[in-house]
């Protein structure tokens, strides 16, 4: 049975992205029993609403990098279930969004790829619930001046050159960034995930970090399909920086091919050497 939400669409009418975000909630609805919330009345009555929102899993589908839709269900304080956003999955699919609000041929055609997407999609977070990610993690420290780096040592751990890990169990993994990385940038004010179902290849893009210092591309250390994102970031980005490794994780992955991949990563003995050579050159 295919999967019912509470669907936010993007409130962006005036743009072609915004009216294919209303298009896919349309035939969700029709397909598969979700009910829609209106942003507009949401933003200035949330009573009518607030029950759909928290009973059902939380659909946010933004038309564009603006994501109105992401920020008013932060604004709300709810917690978003599964988000997609148009202009990507018109990129994924090599297709050209118009800048016509009258919805053509080829954009009905992605709304319609964007529909079956996710009423055929399992539920992403009990995917990845089932993933035995450690309860209890051994740390390794290295510490120069007044920073102190920890690096997991327990089994299982892997890391590659860009500063990211993963966590291997079965055929699933779990990714995320080093300390290194989060002190580094230091304040994290802004997380964009992955997409759930995205295909990722070993050090493809699956995500972005950003701060005031900078902004850092999340190098993926295995490839995958894209099954879970920690989506306390949506709202804490700065989870990262208090801890890169249970609380800040990235993402969970349906692992494609890691034997293939792990002749490419570094165990935590090899990893430490590179964290200790980087960390000798740190400066903030």
């Amino acid at each position: 049975m295919s999967k019912s939400y509470a669907i936010l669409p993007c409130n962006g009418l005036d743009k072609c992205a915004g009216c294919i975000a209303k298009e896919v909630a349309l035939n969700l609805a029709e397909k598969t029993g979700s009910q829609i919330i209106c942003p507009v009345l949401y933003r200035v009555s949330d009573a009518r609403y607030q029950k759909i929102a928290t009973e059902k899993p939380l659909l946010v589908i933004d038309g564009c990098a603006t994501r109105c839709a992401s920020k008013l269900a932060a604004e709300k304080g709810l917690k978003i279930g599964e988000k997609i956003m148009v202009t990507d999955e018109a990129k994924a699919h090599d297709m050209q969004i118009t800048d016509g609000l009258r919805l053509g041929e080829a954009e009905l055609k992605l709304a319609q790829l964007i529909t079956d997407k996710l009423s055929k999609e399992e539920n992403a977070m009990e995917k990845g619930s089932a993933f035995a990610f450690p309860e209890h993690i051994e740390y390794e420290t290295y510490a120069k001046d007044k920073f102190t780096f920890r690096l997991p040592k327990t089994a299982g751990f892997f890391y590659n050159e860009n500063d990211c890990w993963a966590y291997v169990s079965g055929k699933y993994a779990r990714i995320g960034v080093t300390d290194y990385v989060q002190k580094s940038l230091a304040d994290i004010i802004f997380y964009t995930p992955p997409q759930v179902g995205a295909q990722i290849d070993q050090f493809g893009e699956a995500g972005e970090i950003e701060s005031g210092k900078a902004v850092f591309e999340v190098v993926c250390p295995v490839s995958g399909k894209v099954i879970a994102l920690n989506d306390k970031l949506t709202d804490a980005p700065e989870l990262i920086n208090e801890d890169p490794y249970e609380k800040g994780w990235i993402a969970d992955l349906e692992l494609a091919d890691f034997a293939g991949n792990k002749d490419l990563l570094y165990d935590f003995n090899q990893y430490f050497e590179v964290l200790k050579r980087k960390v000798d050159e740190f400066h903030v």
